[in-house]
């Protein structure tokens, strides 16, 4: 079994080139909506047990590297703006790569029989419009999907016996199945593909850093059951 671990929304940069879209919203790319609070630490904890890892650190409000081509969110209404050639150059140049590096990393993998999981790192807010999300970490899957559902069902009980009190779920604060690059992945690779999407409670995050008793506990999971 050959783990890959991707994080999209690992930091909330601009490009030089597009930072005059954003000079009235400075504000906005520090909070939940620029990128997943402390999901790039986590990520590069967990990254020595990847066989293949891949992040980015272009903000989320720029392009939307977790949707497909023809979501609405794909740019933000910060970025919507752009001209038809700006946006070509974003695809082509942030989107493309980087959803390309991972895809082609997972078809040589899976043509060689190896079986992939996919992990994608996320974070998300503890209070979403006034409303707070009674979870500490969710596991996102297709619940079609029986190597994912059992993968999941080992996760969490594995959590639970690290941390017993720690609030996991299933399929929550989002679906599984909602439109993802993990969801796009797992329609290219119908066998041999387990696609999870890991969501952790931004309560854990300091300073964009990952509580690491969070990080040493999912390290050891992740580790007893993509190796055991």
């Amino acid at each position: 079994m050959k783990l890959v671990l991707t994080c999209e929304h690992g930091g909330n940069l601009i490009p030089e080139n597009y930072q005059h879209y954003f000079k009235t919203h400075l504000d906005v790319l520090t909070t939940h909506r620029g990128y997943d609070l402390g999901a790039l630490n986590l990520f590069k904890g967990l990254r020595p047990l990847a066989y293949f890892s891949k992040f980015s650190t272009t903000s989320r409000l720029l392009i939307e590297l977790n949707r497909s081509l023809h979501h609405p969110s794909l740019f933000s209404e910060f970025s919507k703006t752009l001209s038809k050639a700006e946006k070509k150059t974003l695809i082509e140049n942030y989107y493309l790569v980087y959803r390309g590096d991972v895809k082609s990393t997972i078809n040589k993998l899976i043509n060689s029989n190896e079986k992939v999981v996919h992990i994608a790192v996320h974070s998300f807010t503890p209070i979403l419009n006034a409303v707070e999300r009674h979870c500490d970490i969710g596991l996102l899957f297709d619940s079609k999907i029986k190597e994912e559902k059992a993968f999941c069902k080992q996760l969490k009980n594995q959590i639970k016996k690290e941390i017993p009190d720690f609030n996991v779920r299933y399929n929550y604060p989002y679906l599984g199945t909602a439109d993802g690059f993990t969801s796009y992945l797992r329609k290219q690779f119908p066998k041999n593909f387990i696609g999870i999407e890991l969501e952790i409670n931004q309560k854990f995050s300091l300073k964009n850093h990952m509580d690491s008793e969070v990080k040493q506990m999912l390290y050891k999971t992740l580790e007893h059951i993509t190796y055991s």
